[in-house]
């Protein structure tokens, strides 16, 4: 799961498309907060599957379990060469 909650909506961030003007990422910002708007359900502590989850399995946000499976950490990389190791 990747989280983008850029202003404006990440679009033409990391790993996103990159719009060929700026025309182009305002009619994409709009197009993807319309889909956002007609969502049955936009919230994830609406969601029933993810409460169903949290109560059969990962038991509290922000537990143990639930960080220990859901978050990720990252650290800052150079360029590779092969002595870069990864980060816990």
């Amino acid at each position: 799961i990747e989280i983008m909650a850029c202003p404006g909506g990440c679009i033409g961030g990391g790993g996103q498309p990159q719009p060929t003007n700026a025309e182009v990422r305002k009619l994409r910002m709009e197009a993807t907060y319309r889909a956002d708007c007609d969502m049955p359900i936009r919230k994830s502590h609406e969601n029933p599957g993810i409460k169903k989850l949290y109560d059969e399995f990962l038991i509290e946000p922000l537990g143990e379990k639930s960080h220990h499976l859901l978050h990720t950490h990252y650290c800052e990389r150079g360029k590779y060469q092969e002595e870069n190791k990864c980060c816990k």
